[in-house]
């Protein structure tokens, strides 16, 4: 169990801690690759736990950085929900790639207020997953999560204690977090 006054939550130290530690994270996915353990049940659990602490909504970061791809299935119900047709919704909020794929077109998101999501109900399925923490082949995903290991208390918080219960020796000259 992860003890909840220990997490580190402080977007400035989080980022600051992540550029010192960016060798040493490079080091800790080579590490993991070939780490005997289950390591999505270790990530499961230590996510479990660090979770309902992190209040997403005093952060809003993932809204403010990530690109999130959106599925043709995804645009109706967000459409209703504003009262436009999709192709409104898709002229207004939505890129479309000569591929057929769509991503949200501007970053900070469109539906990013307070911190809040605007359409919590209807937001997309890129969105319900972030961090993606609970989905297995963690070891193979570890790139895309080390690029958000700056901007999420979760993902950082759930990584150090990763790095702790799997014995990860962390280079000397790290901060003391």
């Amino acid at each position: 169990m992860t003890d909840p006054l220990l997490l580190v939550k402080d977007l400035a130290v989080i980022s600051l801690a992540a550029d010192h530690r960016l060798q040493e994270n490079e080091a800790f996915r080579d590490f993991i690759r070939s780490y005997p353990g289950d390591v999505d049940g270790m990530v499961q659990e230590i996510n479990k736990s660090v979770e309902p602490f992190i209040d997403c909504t005093s952060c809003g970061n993932c809204c403010r950085s990530l690109m999130i791809n959106v599925s043709e299935e995804e645009i109706l119900p967000l459409a209703q929900h504003l009262q436009r047709n999709p192709d409104e919704v898709k002229a207004a909020y939505l890129e479309e790639s000569q591929g057929g794929q769509f991503v949200i077109n501007t970053i900070p998101c469109h539906f990013l207020e307070d911190n809040k999501c605007s359409v919590y109900e209807y937001r997309f399925e890129g969105c319900r997953a972030f961090p993606h923490l609970d989905e297995p082949g963690f070891s193979k995903r570890m790139f895309g999560l080390l690029m958000h290991y700056g901007r999420c208390p979760i993902i950082f918080n759930v990584m150090e204690e990763l790095k702790h219960r799997t014995k990860f020796v962390k280079e000397i000259n790290q901060l003391p977090l």
